[in-house]
């Protein structure tokens, strides 16, 4: 590789800041923040809104929609009327 123009690929702990989740995982993210995890080292911190731990579809918050209900209203709604 080319030296000097590829970004530093190191440890970087990502956090959810919805629910205060964290993970450590390697990472070239820009990052201007760090964080002292629980094994006493210290990593850079980037900062998330939604991760899979808050996010509905992966937690199973998310509403499924009924088909079959669906359809009933679309036909109801343009039945034709009796002529």
């Amino acid at each position: 590789m080319k030296q000097g123009i590829h970004p530093e690929y190191r440890d970087v702990v990502f956090m959810d800041m919805s629910n205060g989740f964290r993970f450590v995982t390697r990472s070239t993210a820009a990052t201007r923040e760090k964080i002292t995890m629980d094994d006493g080292k210290e990593y850079p911190l980037f900062k998330l809104d939604v991760t899979s731990e808050s996010h509905p579809f992966y937690t199973g918050a998310q509403q499924r929609i009924i088909e079959a209900g669906r359809v009933e209203k679309f036909r109801q709604k343009f039945a034709r009327t009796g002529r």
